[in-house]
């Protein structure tokens, strides 16, 4: 079976919460639930989990059975049923997914316009260099002249363009091949993940993210009962940036000698500023997972604010950039094409 995306496991564990918070049992709701399935697809899913559920009377292994959702899940439903806190578990699961449901949304959106603009702005210099400037070359050997300069080698570009047309067409692809790959595989995040690192802008919304996703993490765990080293051990599951993850590494050894979970998070450089008074505070007041679920909050609309801003940069300035170049390639020609013309 297909695993469920970040959408249909949010969806998922709502249901699943509701049903557990009306007295009503896992496998009767899954019942329910699958005779209101939408789909053949979820209702095969919610049979399957059904099936697991008669057999096993553990929604914990009926789920690692099917393999639809991912190993921090069933870590969290394992502990919600062995607790005792399953609707409760399966609430946080929701709000969780929610957020990275989000996440991903913001960094498809940021991604998408940037690159449908680039492509544009491609598709319109590739039709001027292969189909207007040898129309305006033929204009200037009617007039007894020809291209010349920068707008000859403008002209030569194209000519190679159209000649080449499958070279280039089969580079694109191999290219937007490998783009896909990387942002499908592991090893390939890891290495946009290295370069994104190495500007500024994009350091900082990695960070925020890995930040971000750290902290709902903790809530959701420390909310279920669970000790600071038990929920940092759980958490780590869901890192997959490397710079993060030294942090997260040098977090975990202090409280395991016993440091404040706070201080731990301060020292180990995970959280600053107002968000580490923030926890500081949570540590004080015994409400670390509630504190933490602001600071998940806080984050998230950070990074929203970030996007939006890109995206507000990025449109206009794509827009300017495109103009130009459109502009340099018309003038190089219509200005030697009106010096012509003046001196006929």
């Amino acid at each position: 079976m297909k695993p469920f995306t970040n959408t249909e496991l949010s969806s998922f564990c709502g249901q699943t919460a509701l049903i557990l918070k009306a007295g009503i049992s896992a496998a009767e709701g899954l019942s329910i639930m699958a005779e209101d399935a939408s789909s053949p697809e979820e209702k095969e899913v919610l049979d399957a989990l059904l099936t697991g559920m008669e057999e096993t009377a553990s929604l914990y292994e009926s789920l690692k059975r099917i393999e639809i959702c991912p190993p921090y899940m069933l870590h969290m439903v394992q502990i919600g049923e062995e607790t005792g806190t399953l609707d409760e578990v399966m609430a946080a699961l929701q709000s969780h997914y929610d957020r990275e449901d989000s996440i991903r949304r913001s960094i498809r959106s940021s991604v998408t316009y940037p690159m449908i603009m680039t492509g544009m702005m491609a598709a319109v210099i590739v039709v001027l260099l292969v189909k207007v400037l040898p129309v305006f070359n033929q204009v200037f050997v009617q007039l007894g002249s020809e291209l010349t300069g920068f707008s000859r080698a403008l002209m030569n570009a194209g000519t190679a363009i159209s000649r080449y047309s499958a070279v280039f067409i089969a580079l694109l692809v191999v290219i937007a091949a490998l783009f896909f790959y990387g942002t499908r595989s592991a090893s390939g995040r890891t290495l946009f993940r290295r370069i994104g690192y190495k500007l500024r802008l994009t350091k900082t919304i990695y960070e925020e993210m890995a930040a971000c996703r750290f902290a709902s993490g903790m809530a959701l765990t420390l909310s279920s009962g669970l000790n600071p080293e038990r929920s940092l051990e759980l958490v780590t599951a869901l890192n997959d940036d490397p710079v993060f993850h030294e942090k997260l590494t040098r977090c975990q050894e202090a409280v395991n000698e016993g440091e404040d979970l706070s201080q731990a998070l301060f020292h180990a450089g995970m959280f600053t500023g107002v968000y580490a008074r923030m926890a500081s505070i949570g540590a004080k007041t015994g409400s670390m997972d509630q504190v933490m679920e602001q600071i998940a909050d806080l984050y998230q609309d950070d990074i929203d604010t970030r996007m939006n801003n890109v995206l507000a940069v990025l449109e206009p300035t794509l827009v300017i950039l495109l103009s130009l170049i459109v502009g340099v390639i018309l003038l190089s020609v219509m200005l030697p094409l009106m010096g012509i013309m003046s001196g006929i």
